[in-house]
């Protein structure tokens, strides 16, 4: 079974009738730091996908190492038949600092509540979330701001070897075998002791801005 998602008190509600779509506009407020590309999930209530100060999940893990969605689209498509998720997707492609991209997901129903993953690199595990909160009702829009969690999977040597890009800054593997803290916790940011210089790769949060909005008039 997936490790994904952490399951904690499922509900339902009917604040929600019928199929809708939300157009989800995410924002890099970084000055140096970009975005892989960025999983979007709709699904119920009481969907986790990490709890910081507790150890990652190896989907997350994925994301936060090395930018891949795979794992983590394979575990909540798996919860699709189950009736706990409704849809998942993936931007496609990375976001640069400043620029927007917007995914278009289905939600309503019992599906309330939504879930945002991203890694920031160059880094070595840095990630942005929007961790299972609820879509708007009706025609509102609803706003989130990320901060930068540090997965603790991987130590922050800050080591290209060891980071999986941008392609013109680095290009080293994905996955580490050294040891981070061991828990999920916020990003203490780029300290410029490997090959990253923190006056051009560091931040100050939040470092993403999510506005989710209802699509269908």
């Amino acid at each position: 079974a997936p490790s994904l998602i952490i399951l904690s008190s499922i509900c339902s509600t009917s604040a929600f009738a019928d199929d809708v779509s939300y157009n989800v506009r995410i924002t890099n407020l970084t000055r140096g730091q970009v975005f892989t590309p960025i999983l979007v999930s709709t699904h119920k209530a009481g969907l986790k996908s990490f709890q910081p100060g507790q150890p990652a999940i190896p989907e997350v893990t994925a994301i936060a190492e090395s930018g891949n969605t795979g794992p983590a689209i394979e575990a909540l498509t798996s919860l699709i038949p189950g009736n706990l998720v409704k849809e998942v997707k993936d931007s496609g492609g990375v976001l640069p600092p400043g620029q927007s991209t917007t995914v278009t997901i289905m939600g309503g129903d019992d599906f309330s509540h939504i879930t945002v993953l991203s890694m920031l690199i160059p880094t070595n595990d840095a990630f942005f979330a929007v961790n299972g909160m609820p879509l708007p009702d009706d025609g509102d829009s609803v706003t989130y701001r990320s901060v930068a969690y540090d997965a603790g999977s991987e130590a922050n040597d800050e080591l290209c070897a060891h980071i999986p890009g941008p392609p013109d800054v680095c290009s080293g593997e994905g996955l580490s075998e050294a040891d981070g803290e061991g828990y999920v916790h916020v990003h203490a940011g780029i300290q410029g002791i490997g090959d990253l210089s923190s006056s051009n790769y560091d931040w100050r949060n939040p470092v993403a801005e999510i506005v989710i909005q209802r699509a269908d008039p």
